[in-house]
This record gives C-alpha cells, sequence and structure tokens, in this order.
C-alpha cells in the first residue's frame, strides 16, 4: 500500500524536514526583528512596504501577532523597564515566570487598550490590519496548520508545533527573560539587559540585548568586532535589493586633537556617546584604580566590591549600596573615582540644564579630574575634551 500521501505534496527526507523547520522559523524571526522591532517599533530601519506586508501576513499566519500590540509592549518595556509596570520583567517577576509564562504576560499587556493606546502609535491601521489581521486573529494559525498538513503530511504536525513554540519560547522567554538575567554586559545601561550570548545567529541577533538597549534606535544591534548579528546581515542584503534603508545607528565616537577650552560641540559628543564614555571609563579608570587599591589593601579590600563599583547605580539593592557606601566612606581614591562618574552621569540623566550649565559642568569635571592627582583619571579627563561630533551623520 503506498503511503506517500501521508508525507504531504513535497514528501522530504528526515533532513529534509528539519532544514525546512529550520529555514520557516528564521523567517519567522525575521520578520519579528526586522519588521516588528527595527522597523515598526524603534523606526531604524526602514523596509519596502512589500516586504512590510509579507512579514504582517507572515506573522499572521505563524503566531497570531498583531502589530500594534507588540509594538506597545516593548515600548512600554523600554519605558517602564525593571519596574512593576514593565510588562515582562524576571527582575521584578522572577525568571521562571517570563521563561515559561512569557506569552501570557505579553498577552495580559497586549490586551489592555491603554497600553495599546499610549504605546501603540503610528503602526498600521489599514484595511487588512482591521478586518483581517486583527480581527481573525487565530485566522492565521488555522491556515497554517491547513498547509503544514498538505505540504508536509504528519511530519507538518511536528514542523507546526516548532513554528507555533518557537516565538513564545525563544523570544518571549529566553530573550525577555535570560536576557535580563544571565550574560555580559558591554554597556552599563540603567536597566539588567544582558547579550546571552556572542552571537546572534538563532535568534536573528536579538539575545545582543545589553547592545539594544544601550542604544535602541540602532537598526544594528553588535557592537563588538567578534558579535554576529545575523538580523544586520539581512539588512545589508535587502539593503542591495533596494528593500530597507538604514536610519539610524549607535554612534561611532569621533575624537580629534584635545579641546584648550571646552565647547558645545564637545559637551553635545560626550552626551551623544554616554555609554561609550561610561564604558571607557569603567575600563581605563573604574577597574584599574580597583585593582590597584586591591593590591595595596592588605586584604581590607574584597574582590567582589569590583560589581559595586562597575555596576549601574541604579540597579543596586539596599544591601549593595550600603555595603558600597561602606568601602568609599574608608577608601579616598575609590570615592573619588566613584563619585566623578556620578557627576559624569549628570550631564545625561535628564536633569534640566541649559547649554551653557553643561558647558560649564563639563569644565568643572575636567579641572576636579586634572586636580585628583590620581593618574588614570586626569588621562580621562583629557580623553574627554578630545570627544567631538562627526562631519556628518553617520551612514551605513
Amino acid at each position: 500500500m503506498n503511503l506517500d500521501f501521508l508525507y504531504g505534496v513535497f514528501n522530504l527526507s528526515f533532513w529534509g524536514y528539519v532544514l525546512v523547520t529550520f529555514v520557516l522559523i528564521q523567517i519567522t524571526f525575521m520578520g519579528v526583528t526586522l519588521y516588528l522591532h527595527r522597523d515598526a517599533c524603534h523606526r531604524s530601519l526602514d523596509l519596502h512596504p512589500a516586504l512590510r506586508h509579507f512579514f504582517r501576513f507572515w506573522l499572521w499566519l505563524t503566531s497570531g501577532i498583531v502589530t500594534k500590540e507588540w509594538v506597545a509592549v516593548h515600548r512600554k518595556h523600554h519605558a517602564r523597564c525593571e519596574t512593576p509596570d514593565d510588562p515582562h520583567s524576571p527582575v521584578i517577576v522572577g525568571l521562571k515566570k517570563v521563561l515559561l509564562e512569557g506569552a501570557e504576560l505579553y498577552q495580559a499587556a497586549a490586551r489592555d487598550p491603554q497600553v495599546t493606546e499610549k504605546f501603540g502609535r503610528g503602526t498600521p491601521d489599514d484595511w487588512m490590519e482591521r478586518n483581517v489581521y486583527f480581527k481573525y486573529r487565530n485566522g492565521g494559525i488555522v491556515l497554517l496548520v491547513i498547509t503544514d498538513l498538505v505540504l508536509f503530511g504528519v511530519p507538518g504536525i511536528i514542523i507546526m508545533a516548532a513554528q507555533l513554540m518557537a516565538n513564545p519560547l525563544l523570544a518571549a522567554g529566553v530573550v525577555n527573560g535570560v536576557g535580563h538575567y544571565y550574560g555580559y554586559r558591554n554597556f552599563e545601561c540603567a536597566d539588567a539587559a544582558r547579550n546571552v550570548m556572542p552571537w546572534g545567529f538563532l535568534l536573528a541577533g536579538e539575545e545582543l540585548h545589553n547592545n539594544h538597549h544601550a542604544f535602541p534606535s540602532s537598526a544594528k544591534f553588535s557592537v563588538q568586532r567578534w558579535e554576529f548579528d545575523i538580523g544586520w546581515l539581512y539588512i545589508r542584503i535587502f539593503r542591495m535589493l533596494g528593500l530597507a534603508r538604514v536610519l539610524r545607528t549607535a554612534p561611532e565616537p569621533v575624537k580629534v586633537e584635545p579641546r584648550v577650552h571646552i565647547d558645545l560641540e564637545n559637551v553635545r559628543a560626550v552626551i551623544v556617546n554616554r555609554m561609550h564614555v561610561l564604558r571607557d571609563y569603567t575600563r581605563h579608570v573604574t577597574l584599574p584604580v580597583f585593582r590597584e587599591e586591591l593590591r595595596n589593601a592588605g586584604g581590607a579590600l574584597s574582590s567582589r566590591v569590583r560589581k559595586l563599583l562597575v555596576r549601574e547605580p541604579a540597579l543596586l539593592d539596599v544591601n549593595a549600596k550600603s555595603r558600597l557606601s561602606e568601602v568609599l566612606a574608608s577608601n579616598q581614591t575609590l570615592k573619588t573615582v566613584h563619585e566623578f562618574r556620578e557627576r559624569l552621569a549628570v550631564m545625561w540623566s535628564g536633569a534640566n540644564m541649559s547649554n551653557e550649565k553643561l558647558i560649564q559642568h563639563l569644565r568643572e569635571l575636567i579641572a576636579q579630574a586634572e586636580a585628583s592627582r590620581i593618574k588614570v583619571l586626569q588621562d580621562f579627563a583629557n580623553t574627554l575634551r578630545s570627544y567631538s561630533m562627526p562631519l556628518q551623520p553617520h551612514a551605513v
């Protein structure tokens, strides 16, 4: 008896089904990272209308996602990150809940009309969105089940299950959960975002989460030379085909000969490159000074203090803040270095300062650093004088 019909129209080999499943899931992640995330949400990328329509249809087919809801939830996540109002923070609700119930947390926020109204503006509102994708949000999944069974037969059940589980498990769970709990940090941004691993193949670059939170309006998620953002590779391919236009990428510091007199351009450059400035301060001032003090302390200073000095102060709990205060009270050099970082952060903390006050603030900071008698701090002050705005916007 011929049972070929059980394997669908394509009747593939085992590895053929594996490859098809992988490619289909990658198309879904491509839609999430390129269309929903970088285009619709942060507007760092401008996709061709044909690509937008394709991804809208594909995401409706494979997940029932409505653009306005996804965008609204993600924008609220950035606006309220690591607070009780964050839709899916493992810092607040625990890693286990976000890993296992990430999709449910997303749905709860997405169904709140106040969230979608406030954070979902500028998303598609055409006939297809209102009368198909929103009205029949589960219709795409029904169509997916039928299509997979026809094309792939019985193995299509596994393919369909993998497609439906990939986004809730890997994106809603791993990126939103592990990406705020474990991993490394290139930048000490004001939330707990971390890079899950040094390459972005399986999750389309989305696991470079710390980089994204440091530069949310950048179309490129990789920062280090060894980091790989396959989403950026897709963008470059689509750009060559005339199907995508990059609007913004993370700033790359421009340095000139150190200025004698601080001016507004210098101030603007320091603020625009604040994540790079803070990272360089940690690498070239905080850590060298800490290592020197640790060697000279004779056991009076613990290596665990390193994390307290480096970590974004807003992320320290009460006990950590108390311990840090004790250390700074007993070590004047570390106190000087830490306080300089705090005063530096005032420039981009949102304080209502005029241009004249910002210029004066930077002048005073540099003068204090140069008078500190801490060599690495003096060198850093000289570096601050060298930051300059690019002659023209960074083009890619």
